[in-house]
């Protein structure tokens, strides 16, 4: 266990270190509001470089692939090394990406930006939680309900907020303020991280192994499946073979090294942590699918602007916001994921009579719909994790949660850019609407096939 540093201002014995809530809960929601924001900015930065709707979900694949990789590194990271350093490192280089993409000049340099904020986000995530850890040992409570309540809300909160906040940037400032916000909000950590964040002495005194052919054959496995997903032509078959071949590879490598990138072994000897990150994977389709392919949908189908697509969302982030508010302190894990899994059939089901002459009222309807499982799902997949993760790998693990949340994200925009491709957009949206029916269903079969859910799960 690693040894921590004394200081009589943060030991209270009974009471979570209330000075490490601001650089936990900003750091943590570096990646939710730029994953957000960016939904109203596709549509504006496909016209300003004249490129199709397919390549600008580089945009969004981007940063998750690099945060698909770089989680589980960074949790690494943080359970070696401690919170600190490695928070400060990643929220530096998130103020490198937006000045990047204030002066980007294509769409290379773009997505080259959102790569560099993938990785400049891993942090904050895996060291919230190792902190929340971290004070759990140090009080003597369990699991710190409050704090844990905390972060997912802020999270949620960022998530949800994130389309309509960048609506109204885009209509002010133009898509580039998307991505210069991230200066000031990198400038912010930076400061409250120098000034709370605790000084530990690191669990090792040498140099940190890291699996570099793991996440070679990892990357490789994704931009592979990727590609075939944005074109799926006859001629690009092969791709999905060497996806295959890319993702056996790693397999047989995670489950032999002894320092593996994702350490298999647990995955397979913890069946709960398994289901919770494959529910963490079907919440990261849905939820993307929708935030993207919908909003996308508002913008070229229905005709509105940014500014009112942000608007239409808006219920969805007040009521996710105000359901993860009122259920955060309450014990129970499977009634939140039953019925978040019963908002996505209802939502995917008001989306396939929606048209683009459709009222307000019944576009509203979806919005809503969509905010009790965002207000829930993340929430309760976040307390079974805590449940289930060996307590020296919870940064890890939290890492590896976020890692599939995004694998989501990236399956979600490659598909996007396939069903919304044709020149019918509300039939587009319609085949979403569609697939997302069968990812609801995918989602509760896992839950209730998940046993260790009718346990209770005491502390919380």
């Amino acid at each position: 266990m690693r040894a921590l540093t004394k200081d009589p201002a943060r030991q209270d014995p009974a009471r979570f270190d209330r000075r490490l809530y601001p650089p936990m809960v900003l750091g943590s929601i570096l990646n939710p509001i730029n994953s957000s924001m960016i939904a109203v900015s596709l549509v504006p930065i496909a016209r300003d470089f004249g490129v199709s709707a397919a390549a600008t979900a580089w945009l969004v694949s981007g940063l998750y692939l690099a945060t698909s990789i770089g989680q589980p590194v960074v949790g690494r990271l943080v359970d070696a090394f401690g919170a600190r350093r490695v928070f400060l490192v990643g929220t530096s280089l998130a103020g490198v990406a937006g000045l990047m993409g204030l002066f980007a000049q294509d769409l290379a340099t773009l997505v080259a930006a959102r790569v560099v904020l993938g990785l400049a986000t891993c942090a904050g995530y895996p060291s919230s939680m190792h902190l929340i850890r971290r004070e759990a040992r140090r009080t003597g409570r369990d699991s710190p309900a409050a704090a844990l309540t905390v972060l997912s809300l802020s999270a949620q909160t960022m998530s949800v907020v994130g389309p309509t906040f960048g609506g109204f940037l885009v209509g002010a400032a133009g898509w580039r303020a998307v991505f210069s916000v991230n200066i000031p909000l990198a400038l912010a950590c930076l400061v409250l991280g120098a000034l709370f964040l605790p000084k530990e002495r690191p669990a090792r005194s040498g140099p940190l192994r890291l699996d570099v052919a793991g996440m070679g054959l990892f990357a490789a496995a994704i931009v592979a499946f990727l590609l075939f997903l944005l074109e799926p032509a006859a001629a690009h078959w092969y791709l999905l073979a060497v996806a295959g071949a890319c993702l056996a590879g790693f397999v047989v490598r995670e489950l032999r090294t002894e320092a593996p990138f994702v350490d298999l072994h647990v995955l397979r000897s913890t069946p709960a942590l398994s289901l919770t990150y494959l529910r963490q994977f079907l919440s990261g389709v849905f939820g993307y699918s929708f935030l993207y392919g919908f909003t996308q949908w508002l913008e070229a189908g229905a005709g509105f602007s940014a500014e009112r697509t942000g608007l239409l969302l808006l219920p969805m982030s007040l009521l996710a916001i105000v359901v993860t508010a009122l259920t955060g302190r309450r014990a129970g894990i499977r009634g939140k994921l039953h019925v978040g899994a019963a908002g996505q059939l209802l939502a995917a089901a008001l989306m396939l009579v929606c048209h683009a002459d459709s009222p307000v009222l019944l576009l509203v309807a979806v919005s809503l719909a969509v905010g009790v499982p965002q207000g829930l799902l993340n929430l309760a997949n976040q307390n079974a994790l805590y449940a289930a993760a060996p307590p020296e790998r919870t940064a890890s693990s939290a890492g590896l949660l976020r890692t599939f949340f995004y694998l989501g994200a990236i399956v979600s925009s490659a598909a996007n850019g396939l069903l919304l491709a044709g020149p019918d957009p509300t039939a587009g949206m319609h085949d979403m609407a569609t697939a997302l029916l069968a990812v609801a269903l995918a989602f509760t079969a896992l839950t209730v096939a998940d046993r260790s859910l009718r346990r209770p799960h005491p502390g919380r």
